[in-house]
């Protein structure tokens, strides 16, 4: 079906950055929305930011104004790029997406593996 493969995560200092991608692959027909969330140890997953394919975002509000993300239609491909990172954002971070598989206007939601995230003091 769809495959969702997340790449640069890693570790780095406080105030350092970093920049996700997230590859869609398989039978897609279109992709309605694409976006990140994260979790940490025993905490609940939740959303970071969001893009959708009108360009409309939106960002959970703990990492407004220092992460951006954005997207490559053509390659199935959204990024996430952080800024001044804490040690707060310490997580796995997740690709999701919402994607239409077929002429039928069913949509569905795919998941990737995670990718970690790990910020130093």
């Amino acid at each position: 079906q769809v495959q969702l493969v997340e790449s640069g995560g890693g570790l780095v200092q406080a105030g350092g950055s970093l920049r996700l991608s997230c590859a869609a692959s398989g039978k897609i027909f279109s992709i309605n929305a694409m976006g990140w969330y994260r979790q940490a140890p025993g905490k609940q997953r939740e959303l970071v930011a969001q893009i959708t394919n009108g360009d409309n975002t939106n960002y959970a509000d703990s990492v407004k104004d220092r992460f951006t993300i954005s997207r490559d239609n053509a390659k199935n491909t959204v990024y996430l790029q952080m800024n001044n990172l804490k040690p707060e954002d310490t997580a796995v971070f997740y690709c999701h997406a919402n994607i239409r598989t077929s002429w039928y206007p069913e949509q569905n939601d795919f998941w990737g593996q995670g990718t970690q995230v790990t910020v130093s003091s």
